[in-house]
């Protein structure tokens, strides 16, 4: 395929018609048809008890591979809404029927909050708005939702009656493009969208390049930068590091990558660049070859950094295995390195395909030498390639890659295994400086503004983005958004809702306030999952999701202002928040710890440490409902803190604990707020951590 498809088919279609912002919903006109979407039909109607009594309709539409679910409560708890959840890439229609508790359940939660919920397949997953794939974007960037969305109006008010049905669309990573994409490219369908974790038009495949540039460099330095960075800390991270090192560093830093969330090196992988590693080949072939032997680039320039890195191995192939024998060998397939990651994987799934016999992995004849492999490529004797994600001594598992390809390749087939393209692609984001308007690539300009490396022919970054989005992130919309971005996110750094958000001011100018709002989640990272790597580091964001969805209703049905925007500044990239809650705004309550007094204690082994902790949650944003400590960090918080019967806005615990082994402990309170004061429900329940250090000798 051609770099030229990447472009093609980005149709311009004005399908619906506007509905004012605050107008009587039932007086206004439907929105215009879409062609494509003209004969929609249901397959199955069932009522159904779990999570709560809800009507389930599956269906599609007529000619396409769209489809939708529908579930809907009963007439006495509908208030006349719906909640639409997109996600990263097309995926099923039934997600909202997978096994889900608490505040992971996305059905439940959309009936606790008075609507019904909608979900589709976007379209089907050959419908991946990848550049290059040659598939129109529009179907799965925004139109397929949007005829859902449509026509669950119509099912809704066949069975409750009344006025037009307000609706809200909320996804995050791929999913914010897609969000925004829907609510800029249409209107009258949604009345308000709340994109989380979002990026820019600037952020593939940058974001993951400059990270895997730093992973190589530091990958012995991270202990030292990590504990720098913790409370107690030197506060240095730089402390001790070598000019080149310090140098990776500080690239990715002034790129935004959140410092303290270093401290998942050895699993983050390399995320959604092994599901767009292929497009950016595909879109500048040349630049592997340039990287290498051209001025101007790394590899050129200063090929003694890839000393012990580069792979460049001869073998044969043994032996494919297949899914279903690579799980028999307990081979972690994932395309993510060290752990399995939902949204990366459902990409790989849509791109690659699924199946046991579906061949994963290759035994070779002898193993590729012992590197840091973040990833490469399977070079077959014709010149073709199969992408590869990790190395297991002689076994080489496969990335996004053809499985026609793979399917090819048979025992005593010549291969070599290469990394070239991969560290190549390390320091790609050098070679591609955008306007003024992104300051993070400023470190690669001259003083003249003029850029330091030589560029690329082509920016790669808003073409993968109109292919997701159907669009460029105009900031240009109808209705209201409230976006929710993480400040541990090491996937879409955080400074990227602010270069949204300033496209938005530059268009509504004054109005601003009144249609946005951007609440920043302090130690939350990317996946949108209660699930923590490390409970004692990061909490779940899932609750000021379901808020902001809440507060979304509340402000386009009655009128009712959120709580007001996060404050902030931005210095070399990083996000910097007030640790004041009254300052700081959003809705995250914040929680001030000491051990002994301070951020450090140093204590001897049974001796007893005091904590103290002073709680607040931000001005008009709700009620303390819970605090439990973790002392001897092992993630269960098993001790609850006595709470006054009604603890309010702010809040201040104690607590004493003695250590028994000698060792560096970072105790955590966990705290948790919730608008109503609802401390038994478990949506809109938003949680923050405060920590200290504690050395035991």
């Amino acid at each position: 395929m051609k770099a030229g498809l990447m472009v093609a088919g980005f149709a311009t279609l004005s399908l619906l018609m506007a509905v004012p912002a605050g107008a009587d919903q039932s007086t206004q006109p439907a929105p215009a048809a879409d062609a494509m979407f003209a004969q929609p039909f249901i397959d199955k109607d069932e009522w159904r008890d779990a999570p709560v009594r809800h009507r389930y309709v599956h269906g599609g539409f007529t000619g396409t591979e769209t489809r939708f679910s529908f579930y809907f409560p009963d007439k006495a708890h509908y208030q006349g809404r719906f909640f639409q959840h997109i996600t990263p890439v097309p995926d099923s229609e039934n997600n909202g029927q997978l096994p889900s508790v608490g505040e992971e359940d996305k059905v439940g939660f959309a009936l606790a909050s008075g609507g019904y919920f909608v979900e589709t397949n976007g379209g089907g997953r050959g419908q991946v708005g990848m550049p290059g794939t040659g598939v129109d974007p529009t179907i799965a960037a925004w139109r397929a939702n949007a005829a859902a969305a449509a026509y669950s109006r119509v099912v809704a008010q066949q069975m409750y009656g009344g006025k037009r049905p307000y609706g809200y669309a909320y996804g995050g990573s791929g999913g914010a493009f897609r969000t925004i994409g829907s609510i800029e490219n249409s209107v009258g369908v949604w009345d308000g969208v709340v994109p989380y974790v979002m990026g820019s038009t600037m952020a593939i495949p940058n974001m993951f390049t400059v990270r895997m540039h730093a992973m190589r460099i530091l990958k012995d330095r991270w202990p030292q930068i990590i504990d720098a960075v913790e409370p107690g800390g030197s506060g240095d991270p730089y402390a001790g590091l070598t000019t080149r090192e310090s140098d990776a560093l500080r690239e990715v830093t002034k790129m935004g990558f959140p410092t303290p969330s270093w401290f998942g090196y050895r699993t983050m992988g390399v995320h959604g660049f092994a599901a767009l590693y292929q497009g950016m080949v595909m879109a500048d072939p040349s630049y592997f070859t340039d990287f290498w032997t051209k001025p101007g680039y790394l590899g050129f320039d200063n090929p003694g950094d890839f000393d012990g890195a580069r792979v460049q191995h001869k073998a044969q192939v043994i032996a494919a295995i297949t899914a279903a024998e690579a799980a028999r060998l307990k081979l972690n397939t994932s395309v993510v390195d060290g752990r399995k990651d939902g949204g990366v994987d459902n990409a790989f799934a849509a791109l690659q395909g699924e199946g046991a016999q579906l061949i994963v992995a290759y035994r070779l004849s002898s193993a590729p030498p012992a590197v840091d492999f973040l990833g490469g490529d399977l070079i077959l004797a014709d010149g073709r390639r199969l992408a590869l994600s990790r190395i297991v001594g002689d076994v080489v598992i496969l990335g996004v890659a053809d499985p026609a390809i793979a399917a090819s390749v048979k025992a005593g087939d010549a291969v070599q295994v290469d990394n070239s393209n991969f560290l190549a692609a390390q320091t790609y984001h050098r070679h591609q400086v955008p306007g003024r308007d992104f300051p993070v690539w400023d470190q690669f300009r001259k003083s003249d503004g003029t850029s330091i490396y030589p560029q690329r022919p082509m920016i790669l970054g808003p073409l993968f983005v109109q292919a997701t989005s159907g669009s460029q992130l105009t900031g240009k919309f109808a209705g209201k958004m409230i976006v929710v971005e993480n400040l541990w996110d090491r996937e879409a750094m955080p400074w990227q809702a602010d270069w949204y958000r300033q496209r938005i001011a530059a268009h509504l100018g004054a109005a601003t306030d009144d249609n946005l709002r951007l609440w920043f989640t302090d130690h939350a990272l990317h996946g949108d999952s209660s699930r923590q790597e490390d409970p004692t580091r990061t909490v779940s964001y899932l609750g000021v999701l379901q808020q902001a969805l809440r507060d979304l209703s509340a402000w386009v049905e009655r009128g009712v202002a959120p709580p007001a925007s996060t404050a902030y500044r931005i210095a070399d990239g990083q996000v910097i928040v007030p640790t004041d809650a009254a300052a700081r705004n959003g809705i995250q309550p914040i929680a001030q710890v000491s051990a002994n007094g301070g951020v450090k204690a140093l204590v001897k082994s049974g001796a007893p440490v005091a904590f103290a902790a002073s709680i607040a949650v931000p001005p008009g944003a709700g009620q303390i409902v819970a605090a439990e400590w973790d002392f001897e960090g092992d993630g269960t918080f098993p001790v609850k803190a006595a709470l006054p019967r009604r603890a309010g806005a702010t809040v201040t615990v104690r607590a004493s604990h003695s250590f028994t082994r000698p060792g560096t402990y970072f105790p955590a309170l966990r705290v948790v707020s919730q608008r109503q004061g609802d401390a038994i429900t478990p949506f809109a329940r938003i949680q923050n951590l405060g920590r200290v250090r504690v050395v035991v000798e």
